[in-house]
């Protein structure tokens, strides 16, 4: 087991030393698909044994918090919802706190409605004053006529995430990010503010939820335009695990460059 930058033991301890939290993406991070990633759960051990905590993050907004409690306990962690944070929950902390009382046109899968208006959200399709998107696996051609009207009339858009394709054991499915690009070629607008990794939102949320400042924080995760350069814009620990979608050569690619680099999660236990 090694970091596969090239640092000393100390080195790296050091560098994970002022962590109090780890930021954990999931799918690619810590499982794939039904199935655990070797050594994520003596990872988490880990982690609550040297009294720190765990925080999985995710920018599906297409499943409910629910739906990710009931899937890790079924892979065997012990989980609560406050131990998982959604891009749709950062987005509604989002509207209640920066557009408080405003009617929101949702585009979004049921369980994304039921948690805005969980949270205390206003949701109105009728006579709406602002739009957020989510990733909507519901979408039809009424829907994204409706939103386009909306948003072309210019009323406040925000959107949950900004991921283009979703990953699914079968390959990808079209995430939010193409239905953003189907919004802004019909109506010329982009998303005035966009919630999930790598935009400050959700790192914002994160602070909240954890009472921790950035520098007690670890962003650790698969992709490097999102996972890592959540912390990388944000002065998170920022940690590539090899264990999903990036790979090495991707780091010259996309011109961003982790604190460390693992081979996956479990790699990490000896330098808690």
């Amino acid at each position: 087991m090694r970091c596969l930058h090239d640092l000393t033991f100390e080195q790296i301890r050091e560098k994970l030393r002022p962590v109090r939290c780890f930021l954990l993406d999931m799918d690619g991070t810590f499982y794939l698909g039904d199935r655990l990633i070797e050594g994520s759960l003596d990872f988490l051990e880990a982690v609550r044994r040297t009294g720190r905590r765990a925080l999985f993050l995710t920018n599906n907004s297409s499943r409910s918090v629910e739906h990710y409690v009931l899937k890790l306990r079924r892979l065997g962690v012990e989980a609560d919802p406050e131990d998982i944070l959604t891009s749709g929950q950062a987005a509604a902390h989002y509207l209640l706190r920066e557009h408080p009382g405003k009617r929101v046109f949702l585009l979004g899968n049921p369980s994304l409605r039921e948690e805005m208006l969980r949270l205390g959200v206003p949701l109105d399709d009728e006579q709406p004053e602002m739009v957020l998107a989510g990733f909507d696996t519901t979408l039809d051609y009424a829907k994204m006529c409706k939103v386009c009207d909306l948003v072309r009339a210019g009323l406040p858009y925000v959107a949950t995430h900004p991921d283009f394709n979703c990953p699914t054991e079968s390959g990808f499915v079209p995430d939010i990010g193409a239905i953003m690009a189907f919004i802004e070629a019909s109506c010329g607008r982009k998303a005035d503010v966009v919630i999930g990794k790598p935009h400050p939102e959700i790192v914002r949320a994160a602070q909240e939820r954890t009472g921790l400042g950035r520098e007690s924080l670890a962003m650790a995760g698969d992709r490097l335009y999102t996972d890592v350069a959540t912390g990388v814009n944000h002065g998170l620990c920022s940690i590539l695990v090899l264990s999903g979608e990036s790979g090495l050569a991707d780091i010259d690619r996309y011109g961003i460059e982790p604190d460390l680099i693992f081979n996956q999660l479990g790699d990490m236990i000896p330098y808690l």
